[in-house]
């Protein structure tokens, strides 16, 4: 089964659109270097399906961000992606947390944040409280907000796997909802182990085999992150240099870590004095 791919399809006989997205590297890269409750990887994956599906519907070139914010124990928990479907993520939270934790028991009082940022033109966020059982939900909530286009979606994890769907009524004039509510009736009928173990064709086949569906070519899905030694060095040049040779006189050095990848930035003295005269740092440390 190929994963880590974005299908996009289109029903020949009705003004709907979908989607089909399999994750599996992406997904381990973005939980394997932390050590998460298997209910905050549950929850990582289903995002992560969720701005995949949510990045194929942008009509720019940039980038697309999913936060969820609370008051529970989980604080935050943001998947970000850009139109070359390159994905990166990270959560933060406290204390244990029970694996059927519930997104009130996860966030409490939580709200969904989610920022567009085109290469050219202006940022547009939208906020959508996540007063819903689930994130899928709560997703569908943003669409009848921002859209205002009948969408549904379908998210599910495993232990290794992410998978969703999304079927979205395309902009027309006939005003006509009935193949779109046929067609959600046949969509809800996936099962988890279907979306998650199944290749992609097959998967479409089960469900709309009576209809005809044309099926684009996939998408590859991978992580990026965008962290590097270079920008590290530069925010360490945003801070007064006083208080980094504060930082050095007691440790000796600067060291910068990455939520995302786990990746750690090092920086003696001398990289230091380079740094603050617009000199590169050496990358000799890591």
């Amino acid at each position: 089964m190929s994963q880590d791919k974005l299908y996009r399809y289109l029903f020949e006989n009705a003004d709907v659109r979908g989607e089909l997205v399999q994750l599996e590297e992406s997904f381990q890269s973005i939980v394997g270097t932390h050590d998460y409750p298997q209910v905050i990887k549950h929850l990582l994956g289903e995002l992560l399906a969720a701005t995949s599906l949510l990045t194929a519907t942008l009509k720019f070139n940039g980038d697309i961000g999913i936060q969820l914010q609370g008051n529970g124990p989980v604080s935050l928990a943001v998947i970000n992606g850009n139109d070359e479907q390159q994905m990166r993520g990270v959560a933060r939270y406290q204390g244990e947390l029970a694996d059927d934790a519930t997104l009130a028991d996860l966030f409490g009082k939580g709200y969904m944040v989610i920022t567009l940022t085109p290469d050219e033109g202006e940022r547009y966020q939208g906020v959508v409280a996540l007063d819903k059982p689930t994130l899928a939900e709560c997703l569908e909530e943003y669409f009848a907000q921002s859209e205002q286009l009948p969408t549904r979606i379908w998210l599910f994890t495993s232990e290794h796997k992410a998978a969703g769907m999304l079927l979205q009524v395309l902009p027309s004039q006939s005003g006509d909802n009935e193949e779109y509510e046929h067609l959600t009736q046949l969509t809800a009928t996936i099962k988890a182990e279907e979306l998650l173990e199944l290749d992609a064709e097959e998967v479409l086949h089960r469900l709309y085999h009576q209809e005809e569906v044309r099926l684009f070519d996939p998408q590859p899905v991978s992580f990026k992150c965008t962290c590097s030694r270079e920008r590290s060095a530069a925010a360490i040049r945003t801070v007064d240099k006083a208080e980094i040779d504060s930082i050095l006189a007691e440790t000796g050095k600067i060291e910068m870590g990455c939520e995302y990848c786990n990746s750690n930035y090092v920086f003696d003295a001398i990289d230091v004095e380079g740094i603050f005269a617009n000199q590169s740092a050496p990358n000799t440390q890591q």
